[in-house]
């Protein structure tokens, strides 16, 4: 799993799986993926992840790379490596 702390907060490499049946983070190997339910047609993928990821780990989310790319970097602004990484386990990861 890819986890950075910088000053604005936690970057966290994930991968994009469009058109699931249900939006969850799930670790496979080294790597995070993200499973949307929406269709990755003008950004809606991406809204989805900022929502949902705010909501499930309680931080402000911005997408700061990967915009039209499945390979994202999401940005937990002004969190720290701890918070995120117990924010994960919470959710099994």
């Amino acid at each position: 799993m890819s986890i950075k702390e910088t000053k604005d907060g936690v970057l966290l490499h994930i991968f994009v799986k469009p058109n699931a049946s249900k939006f969850k983070f799930e670790v496979d190997g080294e790597e995070v993926v993200v499973y949307s339910t929406e269709e990755p047609v003008k950004g809606r993928v991406n809204k989805e992840i900022i929502k949902e990821s705010g909501k499930l780990l309680g931080f402000q989310v911005e997408i700061i790379s990967g915009m039209t790319s499945k390979q994202k970097v999401l940005l937990f602004r002004g969190a720290n490596k701890t918070e995120v990484k117990a924010a994960l386990a919470k959710m099994n990861l």
